[in-house]
């Protein structure tokens, strides 16, 4: 449990950014979800899933990728690679 830190998943190997944005793209499709709706499945923020999905957040917190996941049914690894 992350109590004095924020971790947050950070890379500057853009593939692994592409792979996280493309993943949410591909699995929020697959539910038949729009960005809004996945965005208040996931209790994430709609603007942050939208730069997420574009790659323009690099650096989303653990807890938002671990919302996110959650919400897929997918682990936090599953998701960003």
């Amino acid at each position: 449990m992350h109590t004095l830190f924020q971790c947050y998943y950070y890379t500057n190997d853009m593939s692994k950014n592409k792979n996280l944005a493309n993943n949410i793209i591909r699995l929020r499709k697959q539910k038949g979800l729009s960005q809004e709706k996945f965005a208040r499945l996931s209790d994430v923020a709609n603007n942050t899933i939208i730069k997420m999905e574009s790659g323009e957040n690099k650096n989303p917190t653990l807890e938002t990728l671990q919302k996110v996941a959650k919400a897929f049914g997918v682990s936090v690894d599953e998701l960003i690679n």
